[in-house]
């Protein structure tokens, strides 16, 4: 959903000024809602969706805003002119997309997607997770913006991943990442420095509380020292 402009508010009330945030944007605009609109709805929803994003824009605390697509909207014309209207209607929004289709990286179409993310200047997520459907996307860094590199972890946990049952929520993300692993990651997170602007980490919660342990871990292995934190 769409947060008000007081809830907000509120947040940035809570945390320090340097505080940054990355909101995702609501279910209708990324079509996991079972509510369908029409373009002009699509619009209106942009339009209240930048508008209670402005605060943050205000402050400069807003890294971008994450648009999740299902596994069901792949790679086709209409869905890639659905991006391209996006982008006309929330011109200046940083705006990150996130595939969850394997249609999207086939080798016929990978470099076409990478050209039409700088060309809009989306951030195109590299998300990690198992590759045991096509319902799952290869690991692949491309700095299509220059701002930013958004990298999502998701887990390995092959079996999990493909659980449908009533406890899937619990079961997809259950992993914790290797020590072995995250090496992988801080040599992809290396070679990028220099490359882009700001390059931004996140792991995905899970019923076992591995993210922060992992991103703990990743952290002191890159050597990395935050100011401007809340207090703990």
């Amino acid at each position: 959903a769409i947060p008000s402009t007081k809830t907000i508010q509120k947040w940035q009330a809570q945390v320090p000024s340097a505080f940054h945030f990355i909101l995702k944007a609501p279910s209708t605009l990324t079509f996991q809602s079972k509510e369908k609109q029409n373009p002009s709805q699509v619009k209106l929803t942009c339009q209240a969706f930048a508008a209670a994003l402005e605060p943050l824009r205000e402050k400069q605390q807003l890294t971008t805003a994450l648009f999740q697509f299902p596994p069901f909207f792949h790679a086709e014309r209409k869905n890639i002119n659905y991006l391209a209207f996006l982008r006309q209607q929330l011109p200046h929004l940083p705006i990150a997309i996130e595939f969850r289709h394997q249609s999207w990286y086939k080798a016929a179409y990978r470099q076409s997607l990478i050209r039409f993310c700088q060309q809009e200047h989306f951030t195109l997520v590299a998300a990690d997770e198992p590759q045991s459907t096509m319902a799952s996307v290869p690991f692949v860094i491309a700095p299509t913006n220059q701002d930013l590199v958004l990298l999502r972890f998701h887990g390995r946990n092959s079996i999990g991943w493909r659980d449908s049952g009533k406890q899937w929520r619990k079961k997809r993300t259950l992993y914790r990442y290797s020590k072995d692993e995250l090496a992988e990651f801080k040599n992809a997170i290396q070679k990028l420095e220099g490359r882009v602007n700001e390059i931004c980490v996140i792991f995905n919660n899970n019923s076992a509380g591995d993210a922060a342990p992992n991103a703990k871990q990743l952290q002191q292995m890159l050597d990395l020292h935050f100011k401007h934190l809340g207090p703990t």
